[in-house]
């Protein structure tokens, strides 16, 4: 039997700036997953940032230190952010889920996908977000933030790279850079990874030239 979760909404502050929002999630028992993570993990990066990329949920490293991505998923991103001419410092990076769901296999920790129930008890404060940020442009890293932005029925490997447009930002969805490490051609799968952030790129430019 799946047991309803209470849900992230009655946690989160109205009217509230970044660092309200943030403070407001680390007590945030919308879901059991706060009771064997670390810590909440909350999305980092400027106020005014055009564009917001968003992953599954933190990672083993990234529970511990308390920011997104800053694993080797996220050292992989930071390359290739690089690599297609996007500043980092100037997006905000966030996760669907804000805490790390794992299973441990002796002394490590392994990561275990969120469930719907799980995305839909913590999307409140990704809406939080999003309506605090109205970026222009959302990244959704993976099947599972592309389904909490665009909705279940959502499939990455059939829109892959596709502008979507929403009624309040354009989005794209591409694979997780976790999915990267993982191929077994690693090279090709970045070389597909940078040609989706690739048209990322482009549209911010559009973005840019339309102000």
């Amino acid at each position: 039997m799946v047991t309803k979760a209470p849900g992230a909404a009655m946690y989160v502050p109205e009217n509230a700036d970044l660092t309200a929002l943030r403070q407001a999630a680390c007590d945030c028992h919308g879901c059991d997953l706060y009771r064997h993570a670390t810590q909440t993990v909350f999305g980092a990066g400027p106020q005014d940032a055009d564009v917001v990329l968003i992953g599954e949920q933190p990672g083993d490293q990234e529970d511990v230190a308390g920011h997104p991505f800053v694993g080797p998923a996220g050292r992989l991103l930071d390359r290739a952010l690089a690599e297609v001419g996007i500043d980092r410092d100037a997006v905000y990076l966030t996760n669907a889920v804000k805490h790390f769901k794992f299973v441990e296999r002796g002394k490590r920790r392994i990561h275990k996908q969120p469930g719907r129930t799980e995305v839909v008890a913590c999307s409140a404060w990704l809406d939080a977000e999003l309506d605090l940020l109205r970026p222009r442009l959302v990244v959704c890293l993976g099947a599972i933030a592309a389904q909490a932005v665009l909705g279940p029925a959502f499939k990455v490997s059939a829109r892959r790279g596709e502008v979507v447009e929403t009624a309040d930002f354009r989005a794209i969805a591409t694979v997780h850079p976790s999915s990267v490490l993982r191929a077994p051609d690693r090279t090709a799968a970045y070389e597909a990874f940078v040609d989706d952030l690739r048209i990322v790129r482009e549209q911010l430019g559009k973005s840019a030239a339309a102000r």
